[in-house]
């Protein structure tokens, strides 16, 4: 796990990230996360898309196979834009939101970037 940075106005070690900007939960204090050498924090993620090209946090992404969603039966079309994703840790490292479905991981193999 990585360590935060702490407040620069009120030096509080309680820091949280929420998006691009770390908060301070005892200020209110919000600052960008390229400050005070947080670039290791947020660039240690690196994730492609099927085709190799490089995701970020807010692509817009498109699914290359039907994906069956676990626990329903539901499918997730070839085709079907997601937009706004968020990267993740672990084996599913994409965290979005498919209209008509919800909150969901997919893995980066099974989408290319649009």
């Amino acid at each position: 796990m990585s360590k935060l940075p702490s407040c620069p106005q009120c030096k509080s070690e309680y820091t949280y990230e929420d998006r691009d900007l770390f908060v301070c939960p005892e200020c209110a204090n919000e600052w960008e996360a390229s400050v005070e050498g947080s670039e290791e924090i947020t660039q240690g993620l690196k994730v492609n898309d099927a085709n190799g090209n490089a995701l970020n946090d807010g692509d817009t992404v498109s699914v290359i196979k039907d994906l069956k969603v676990k626990g329903s039966s539901s499918v997730v079309k070839v085709g079907t834009k997601v937009k706004n994703i968020r990267l993740v840790e672990g084996d599913h490292n994409i965290d979005c939101k498919i209209d008509g479905i919800g909150a969901m991981k997919l893995k980066s193999e099974f989408v290319k970037k649009v």
